[in-house]
């Protein structure tokens, strides 16, 4: 799509410094606008879920976490403290209606495959647009190792995740099947316990999406970009239209603007005149740090349910699903149960995996019950645009939604359909 450049007049304020929302101030500042990026800590930093993630820029992606039969096992998420999904009681009857939704949008294989288009249609091309930025940015070095792979202990276990694999394959996901030495030369240092590894290859992983983070920040100052260490409260209108945002460092003069806030996003859309279901959908990682093992692909063991990745700093092991309130103090038991799974992985490393040195994190990812994105016009005004609620892919989907949200703005011919992530789908149950 060829790039539209309005008159620089145009004013743009994007509201939030994790990955979508550098993303957005980028795409937009491509296009000609002046573009301000209102963050209240310094982008890159250990308070975005863009920090701790498991560095996947994972293009096959299309899977939900929301799957038939997961009603069955809510009561064990409630029982289990040491599950890879985990509820805590006292915050269900906040996100029961959350809940309801979330478990009806996996009710069947047939609703998930619905909304397989819209979350491919974000994921396609991810990988080249991560490693031309990377470049533009002089950060290429912070593009690590190529592909992810699944990995299972026993042909059983892998049989559990064969409907997801036929999904993949059949919207033209690269995916390949490795057993025996084919296996090791994948994952050398694997325990050879593990059978069966599944490879996506459009996948990358990052050594350290912090630093990117912040590596995308300075780029996004360096070609004119302004920076407002500031947190984003509401809006000024008059007759609905945008004449500037309010943050707790005062107003923002501005002509649009764009929700990109994350977790924070919810008040905002309310301002904007949408009511989006949003919960923390709170994930920890622990990074084993000076690890001796170097991975030649990034790992998921199905067991664990986490992504393994080598980074800057040594392995990190990310994942884990709490249902939480974002005020809750962080249950570091969650970081710690990803240990067992390492030593399970890497038997020759027990030592180091159990007694670190360690370091652990825990952020909220902005999650929506039909785990795809809010992104659209708002409903309150033609001038602010929503972009948030990517969940566990706001990673590998930026991109897209940075290009989808300039689209939008700039009235431009569109290669993504909006529909599916409009924020006035959640008016109604489908």
């Amino acid at each position: 799509m060829s790039a539209t450049h309005p008159t620089p007049r145009i004013s743009v304020a994007v509201l939030g410094g994790g990955i979508i929302g550098l993303y957005s101030a980028l795409e937009l500042l491509d296009r000609g606008y002046q573009v301000s990026l209102i963050e209240p800590a310094a982008p890159g930093g250990r308070q975005a879920a863009s920090y701790g993630n498991g560095t996947w820029i994972n293009e096959g992606a299309i899977i939900p976490i929301s799957l038939p039969g997961l009603w069955k096992s809510i009561p064990g998420f409630l029982r289990d403290p040491t599950g890879p999904f985990v509820i805590q009681a006292s915050h269900i009857p906040r996100i029961l209606p959350w809940l309801i939704r979330f478990v009806a949008a996996g009710r069947s294989w047939q609703r998930v495959e619905r909304d397989i288009p819209a979350r491919l249609a974000l994921l396609k091309g991810a990988v080249s647009h991560y490693q031309a930025r990377a470049a533009n940015a002089g950060m290429a070095e912070l593009i690590g190792t190529q592909g992810v792979m699944y990995v299972y202990r026993n042909r059983a276990e892998y049989e559990l995740d064969l409907k997801a694999w036929d999904l993949r394959k059949k919207y033209g996901i690269a995916c390949s099947m490795h057993e025996g030495t084919e296996l090791r030369r994948y994952a050398p240092d694997l325990s050879p316990d593990y059978k069966i590894g599944m490879r996506i290859l459009p996948a990358i992983s990052l050594r350290d999406p912090g630093a990117f983070c912040a590596g995308l920040a300075r780029l996004f100052q360096r070609h004119g970009g302004r920076l407002v260490a500031a947190t984003a409260k509401g809006f000024d209108l008059k007759d609905n239209r945008l004449r500037g945002v309010h943050t707790d460092q005062g107003t923002v003069t501005c002509d649009r603007a764009v929700i990109a806030a994350g977790i924070g996003s919810a008040g905002l859309a309310r301002a904007a005149g949408d009511r989006v279901p949003l919960i923390a959908e709170r994930g920890y990682h622990i990074e084993i740090l000076d690890c001796p093992i170097r991975l030649v692909t990034s790992l998921m063991p199905a067991d664990g349910k986490m992504a393994v990745a080598s980074t800057r700093a040594g392995l990190r092991l990310a994942g884990q699903v709490e249902l939480a309130s974002c005020s809750s103090a962080p249950d570091w038991r969650r970081a710690r149960i990803q240990l067992t799974h390492a030593c399970r992985m890497f038997p020759q490393i027990k030592e180091k995996i159990e007694n670190g040195p360690h370091d652990m994190w825990m952020g909220n990812r902005p999650s929506t019950p039909d785990c795809l994105p809010v992104i659209g016009t708002s409903s309150g005004s033609p001038d602010i645009f929503h972009a948030f609620g990517h969940g566990h892919t706001g990673m590998v989907m930026a991109p897209n939604t940075a290009r989808l949200v300039a689209g939008l703005l700039s009235n431009a011919a569109l290669a993504i359909d909006p529909q599916p992530y409009s924020p006035r789908r959640f008016r109604f149950v489908a």
